[in-house]
């Protein structure tokens, strides 16, 4: 006679062998890769303009490896174009990695035509899942853009002596001591609307790089100047400086200073170093979401 306990385990190994062999039989589950901090053009806009520079970027975690990157500019159906184009770019270099930050710049070229477009994005994973976002695109001329906001003007001073000026470095490497006044003057043009401009110091070894005023983070960030404008009429400026009582000012940090433009106290990672920096020119158009940037190596000697 059999024991009520031998018939248990019986019925449970013959249960275990069942249930084992039907998930041996079974196709395995496959992750696929997923993205996030996708941006399409500055400030995620989904606009272009043709000749200019163009931003991309997006986050991406790869289900088991990525085997491929890639993005395609296509002609939407419908849409009339006044010349046949289409753009695909592939990148290589991150084949094999499980995670990774796809920033990138290229230039949207002039031939490109105005118009309404496909953009795609596509990642293909070594695991044979594919990841793929479509979203609507607008290229335009720069002729026909309500604002095209461009960095001009921009002029650095030490102790009231100009030591470089619109691309041009009258000293090379730009150097500043402690105590030492430096004045960060900017202009952004081709603008209407409202808007606000920053400029600000950041240190490189914080491996922070804002490109937008949206990933303008004020904890790492010295803040020399904040300029709003509201209203303005076509085919206008802003500017970091204003007058005084007839000087200029609101363009200017003392290197050393307890607090920045913004009176925020330079403490923990804005804390000053001895380091290389960036000093960083930041614009937004608030009304027609157009963005613009430019950074520029500084070295502090504290």
């Amino acid at each position: 006679m059999i024991r009520p306990i031998k018939i248990i385990l019986a019925f449970m190994f013959t249960a275990g062998l069942f249930i084992s062999c039907k998930k041996d039989g079974e196709v395995p589950e496959v992750t696929q890769p997923k993205t996030e901090n996708v941006e399409i053009g500055y400030a995620n806009n989904k606009q272009a303009i043709r000749g200019r520079d163009f931003h991309f970027n997006a986050d991406l975690l790869a289900g088991d490896k990525i085997e491929s990157v890639q993005i395609k500019i296509l002609p939407k159906a419908g849409e009339t174009y006044t010349s046949s184009w289409k753009m695909e770019i592939a990148w290589n270099e991150f084949k094999g990695l499980k995670n990774a930050n796809v920033h990138k710049h290229f230039t949207i070229p002039l031939e490109a035509p105005e118009g309404k477009f496909d953009f795609f994005f596509i990642v293909n994973d070594e695991n044979g899942s594919k990841l793929e976002l479509k979203d609507d695109f607008q290229i335009f001329d720069a002729a026909n853009m309500p604002v095209d906001p461009i960095v001009d003007r921009d002029i650095f001073s030490r102790n009231d002596e100009m030591i470089y000026y619109m691309n041009t470095y009258v000293e090379n490497p730009l150097l500043f001591k402690k105590g030492d006044k430096f004045t960060a003057r900017a202009q952004i043009k081709q603008i209407q609307g409202d808007g606000i401009l920053y400029t600000a110091l950041i240190k490189r070894t914080l491996n922070y790089f804002p490109e937008t005023i949206d990933k303008l983070d004020l904890t790492k960030a010295i803040i020399i100047s904040k300029v709003e404008h509201k209203d303005l009429g076509p085919a206008s400026k802003v500017n970091t400086y204003k007058l005084v009582d007839g000087a200029l000012s609101g363009d200017d940090i003392i290197i050393g200073a307890e607090k920045d433009g913004l009176g925020s106290q330079i403490a923990g990672d804005r804390q000053w170093q001895s380091a290389q920096y960036n000093l960083v020119i930041l614009y937004k158009n608030t009304t027609f979401n157009m963005s613009t940037f430019k950074s520029i190596p500084i070295t502090i000697r504290f």
